[in-house]
């Protein structure tokens, strides 16, 4: 405990700047690489139907709660590039790397894809504005201090 409450101490007086911390020159966004750098390998996979993955049922596992007619705390600059070119050249990773199924790439109605925000399953785990590639999504902390509730947790 002693050497924690130091370190804190330390790291507080130096801005984070002591030799063990860890340190990334590139943000994580850039370190995805696009579809087209990788073929894809015949691993003469079976076609089978899985059953349904219930991330949202896990969203009540976090104790999350928010109020449905709150502005969404999750802002895409310009969903465009999410239908477009993201899913070109990426294959929407969004979809993949939130946990609580919050983006889903779902039918327009003119034989394309829109993205879909589902805000209200967000567990507040940043994924999203760590790790798109575009840099378009923006994480806001919500009103009314709603989110996960971690002193039950």
């Amino acid at each position: 405990m002693w050497f924690g409450m130091a370190n804190s101490a330390l790291e507080v007086v130096t801005g984070g700047h002591t030799p063990w911390t860890l340190k990334s020159k590139v943000p994580d966004y850039e370190r995805l690489k696009k579809l087209d750098e990788y073929p894809s390998p015949d691993r003469g996979w079976v076609p089978r139907t899985l059953p349904p993955r219930d991330r949202v049922a896990s969203v009540f596992l976090a104790s999350t709660s928010h109020d449905e007619a709150q502005p969404a705390h999750l802002k895409v600059l310009d969903t465009s590039i999410c239908s477009d070119r993201c899913t070109t050249e990426y294959g929407n990773p969004c979809q993949n790397f939130c946990p609580a199924a919050v983006y889903e790439m779902v039918d327009n109605g003119a034989g394309g894809k829109r993205l879909q925000i589902n805000a209200a399953n967000c567990v507040h785990c940043k994924a999203c504005d760590i790790k798109d590639p575009y840099a378009i999504i923006t994480w806001t902390t919500p009103e009314g201090g709603s989110g996960p509730n971690y002193p039950s947790l």
